[in-house]
């Protein structure tokens, strides 16, 4: 498509002369566009169709916070509205709350209040959140996701700050879908950091569409993909990843700031997904990270399980309801000093709905299986049966002295095992008294590598999805109502190690480091 340096020239020469830094600092300096920006400008509104027109309709920009994509939002809106020669144009600063949509909203007020230009030009006003520009018979207004009272609506621009933090795709919907039909080049534009990683978010459904278009999976000539984001595989403690990711460094803030919060994360590890999230623009299975996956995959020394034979250990049955993943796990006590303590997993999902699941939920079911991680139970629920032989079966190779279950829905299972086969079934519920001390002790374990679990990778899944509850007096437990994916294998895991500590002549090495024994 061809490019026009008068169009792009335009937009820059409006925001450098009209609009200026809204907060701390910089408040009232003119509007210096960082590079990125500038090209970010430049591409969006220079580049255009045989017709004239912009060629973008949509622009989706995913960076990390504190790089001023605020601010830069709240420009392009007021150029939107009084630069962009749109007739009744209608600006609209969308957020999932009405705090939210303020923000962009309050920058663009604020702006307009400190240039003698906009201010002469343009009205704002406050207790309705608009900005009204009466010689074009346009406004600029800020709304948030009450999408019911939005059709109607012909909006020429639509700002979504925090798309992440939409909570359902409604007010999306309304404000995108069939609104250009009387505009003749509309404007979305997607402003956000990386959330959590939802499937049936909206943001997750545009954020995979720009990165599809990004990296040249689909074409779709009309969407502006802009994204700084670091992957999973990408070292998160390098300093260089750190510049890579946010493109403002050295302009908005220094190194020394990510240092600052790297440290407390590195201290802290509930906030390291907060790190991943804000400095480097990384998607996360949960808020609140509970477990460091990094001394996590420390822990990931594999051994011999032959040698296992007729050792004592003690099982974690966690017994899905009907279709989902069950887990029965074994905790290996040490025999010696300095020997780690062993985990051996067992995982199982129903054989005639795994290629199903593994579709819908994007987990390799399918490939765990092929690998010997996961057994296909017959059917298409739990088969109990099953669970009960390989139970059994495991009590025949190992010294299992006895197995922690759930007693939700496993009541049954666990009275044949119990009653019949002459397996040691111990009724572990899950709440704060009976969970929260194997949890610490699972934590203090993690920290301490005195933990091998062979690197599972579908016991690390479970881990890496753990999103934990924590009491005012500080007892943890897990929330498996919020856990985006499954977390069976490390609540077995916690039953587990919770018997076998309990039976194990520990005492003083818990009572150091503050952890009380069930």
């Amino acid at each position: 498509m061809p490019f026009d340096e008068a169009k792009a020239d335009r937009v820059i020469k409006f925001i450098e002369t009209h609009c200026t830094h809204t907060k701390g600092r910089w408040a009232g300096v003119r509007f210096q566009l960082i590079d990125w920006q500038r090209e970010l400008i430049r591409e969006l509104f220079g580049r255009v169709k045989p017709n004239g027109l912009r060629q973008y309709r949509f622009a989706y920009l995913e960076i990390p916070k504190k790089n001023g994509k605020t601010e830069l939002s709240a420009a392009v809106g007021l150029y939107m509205l009084c630069g962009d020669d749109e007739n009744s144009a209608e600006v609209y600063s969308c957020a999932g709350d009405r705090e939210q949509a303020s923000i962009v909203f309050n920058c663009a007020k604020t702006m307009v209040e400190q240039d003698k230009t906009l201010s002469s030009r343009l009205k704002v006003i406050d207790s309705r959140k608009r900005i009204v520009y009466h010689k074009r018979n346009s406004f600029y207004a800020a709304i948030s996701s009450e999408a019911f009272t939005k059709h109607g609506t012909s909006p020429s621009c639509v700002l979504f700050d925090e798309l992440h933090a939409q909570p359902t795709r409604e007010l999306w919907d309304v404000m995108t879908a069939d609104t250009d039909a009387a505009r003749g080049q509309q404007l979305v534009f997607v402003t956000t950091t990386a959330g959590v990683y939802d499937l049936l978010k909206i943001c997750w459904e545009v954020r995979e569409h720009a990165r599809q278009v990004k990296e040249g999976t689909i074409e779709d000539p009309e969407y502006l993909p802009v994204i700084y984001a670091a992957s999973p595989e990408d070292d998160w403690e390098s300093e260089q990843l750190w510049k890579d990711m946010n493109p403002s460094l050295d302009v908005i803030f220094d190194l020394d700031y990510i240092r600052k919060t790297y440290r407390a994360a590195k201290q802290n590890p509930a906030m390291i997904n907060n790190f991943l999230r804000f400095r480097l623009n990384r998607w996360v299975n949960q808020i609140t990270r509970w477990m460091p996956m990094d001394h996590w995959d420390a822990c990931g020394m594999t051994f011999d399980q032959d040698e296992l034979i007729k050792r004592p250990c003690y099982g974690g049955l966690d017994l899905s309801s009907t279709t989902d993943l069950t887990a029965f796990l074994l905790v290996f006590p040490p025999k010696d000093k300095g020997e780690r303590w062993k985990v051996v997993c067992r995982f199982y999902v129903p054989e005639e709905n795994i290629m199903e699941r593994a579709r819908k939920d994007r987990v390799p079911y399918d490939l765990w299986r092929r690998s010997g991680l996961i057994t296909a139970t017959p059917g298409n629920r739990i088969d109990h049966a099953f669970i009960r032989r390989d139970v059994v079966n495991a009590a025949s190779i190992y010294d299992l002295r006895e197995v922690a279950y759930d007693p939700w829905g496993a009541v049954k299972l666990a009275n044949e095992l119990d009653q019949e086969d002459g397996i040691a079934m111990i009724e572990h519920r899950q709440g704060w008294k009976s969970m929260s001390p194997p949890m610490k002790q699972l934590l203090a374990m993690i920290l301490g590598h005195e933990i091998a679990h062979a690197d599972n990778p579908v016991l690390r899944w479970c881990a890496d999805n753990l999103v934990v509850k924590i009491d005012p007096a500080e007892n943890v437990k897990p929330e498996k109502d919020k856990a985006r994916e499954r977390i069976d294998g490390v609540v077995a895991l916690i039953m587990a190690l919770g018997r076998a500590v309990l039976n194990q002549d520990r005492k003083s090495v818990y009572e150091t480091r503050g952890v009380i024994a069930l």
